[in-house]
């Protein structure tokens, strides 16, 4: 048996493997033990982000009535439309990049660009808002 010491996800194990030689029929042994402890040095204090100015509500048939949120955090490539475009559902208004994979985001409705809340090469979260259409 040897004996290793693996971390995951900065948890550390020790962990006893068997060694097999020249192909001799074995029964696998593998133990896992709790996870050792790990000295930790204290946190360096970190900046909070500036809060971003609250989104403003506004009531139906007003400009921005309908937004597009982010689906999952990423990079925007390029923006395919400009703000007073008239657009159909299911066009495409920009392309998203996220887990190296371009996404393109579309239209939900027929509508005007009431707004476009990003820009070509910003990083954006889950859930921001892109763009406002009514």
């Amino acid at each position: 048996m040897r004996k290793f010491f693996i971390k995951v996800n900065g948890n550390q194990y020790e962990v006893e493997v068997e060694e097999v030689r020249d192909g001799a029929s074995y029964e696998p042994q593998v133990t896992f033990s709790a996870p050792a402890p790990t000295p930790t040095a204290p946190a360096a204090p970190v900046a909070s982000p500036a809060p971003k100015p609250a989104a403003q509500k506004t009531s139906q048939g007003k400009a921005g009535s309908v937004t597009i949120t982010a689906p999952m955090p990423g990079t925007i490539l390029d923006i395919k439309v400009n703000s007073g475009d008239t657009v159909k559902k299911g066009q495409v208004l920009l392309i998203l990049e996220a887990m190296k994979m371009e996404n393109e985001i579309v239209s939900p409705q027929d509508g005007t660009i009431a707004s476009i809340n990003t820009s070509k090469g910003s990083s954006i979260n889950a859930g921001d808002v892109m763009i406002t259409m009514n």
